[in-house]
């Protein structure tokens, strides 16, 4: 497989069952773009994690650091991750446990948000002065730009799923120059007033374990590609692994890890659930390679 997909051969990849991952892999290939169709996270997976030793912000850390949240706000917002984030990751805790949880942090924090009045019209701003960055190629900028211009060259849906700022996240692909049409997002977006202040978050809160079915009923989004039958999904957490629930009928899934933090202890969960996992892998490459794998004639 590494003579079609030599980005495989990258020290950053592992896969447990590689006989099964070339199956599907060709499989994919054979059916053809116009099946095709991919799923994928945004925080930490569609963005960085790291940069220069730091890491890189979410589109809720892009929000809660910034210049329009008050002192006191951003103190109260920073106890809230430091609270809930070793619990998100928490190898040791099931997700029965979690889940409440996370609605408890998701839902403090948005309460937090609407308390700062935020303006619609800073948004542009605060994604411009923030460290957001969308992960790179092997030169530096062409990562996040190959793998959105392959897809919208070959007419592939790529439905971004998160729990982050809606808003945010789409500004930062707006503002990367790839927010074409064969993009959509569900995500929890922010409501403002005839002021554009902000009031509330639209519903349904969508936390880092709830991205399955129970969040997408209405949108309606998989039935209109209920032909897209290939799937390549894209995550960073366990949570990810049920992005694909609502895809009526799937004929392969192509699941592919970014094992960004904690490697050593969450190594094996993530070699148990994920076809390929990346580790500290900051690019697309493995990504793109795949994709120029697929969608070459």
């Amino acid at each position: 497989l590494c003579l079609q997909v030599p980005e495989l051969e990258k020290a950053t990849v592992r896969i447990r069952q590689p006989e099964r991952v070339r199956g599907i892999i060709q499989s994919l290939r054979e059916q053809g773009v116009a099946k095709l169709q991919v799923i994928s996270d945004f925080d930490m997976t569609l963005s960085r994690f790291g940069c220069n030793g730091r890491r890189c912000p979410t589109s809720h850390n892009i929000l809660d650091t910034s210049r329009v949240i008050s002192e006191d706000g951003k103190k109260k917002l920073k106890d809230l991750l430091h609270y809930y984030y070793p619990i998100e990751i928490d190898p040791n805790r099931t997700l029965e446990e979690k889940r409440p949880l996370m609605v408890e942090w998701w839902t403090k924090a948005h309460e937090l948000l609407v308390q700062q009045k935020i303006h619609k019209g800073d948004i542009a701003q605060i994604v411009r002065e923030s460290e957001a960055m969308l992960r790179y190629g092997h030169r530096m900028w062409d990562g996040f730009k190959e793998f959105f211009d392959q897809l919208h060259k070959n007419n592939v849906p790529l439905f971004i799923f998160s729990a982050g700022v809606g808003d945010i996240l789409e500004e930062i692909i707006r503002q990367a120059n790839v927010f074409y049409p064969n993009v959509n997002v569900v995500s929890n977006y922010m409501d403002f007033n005839d002021d554009g202040v902000l009031t509330h978050f639209r519903g349904p809160l969508i936390h880092t374990y709830n991205k399955n079915n129970t969040v997408l009923q209405g949108t309606g989004y998989f039935q209109q590609l209920s032909t897209r039958t290939s799937i390549i999904l894209l995550g960073d957490s366990m949570g990810d692994l049920t992005m694909a629930d609502g895809v009526p009928s799937v004929e392969n899934i192509l699941k592919i890890g970014f094992l960004n933090d904690k490697v050593e202890e969450r190594r094996g969960k993530y070699l148990d659930s994920y076809d390929i996992v990346l580790e500290s892998d900051e690019t697309l490459d493995v990504v793109n390679g795949i994709l120029r794998y697929i969608l070459t004639e």
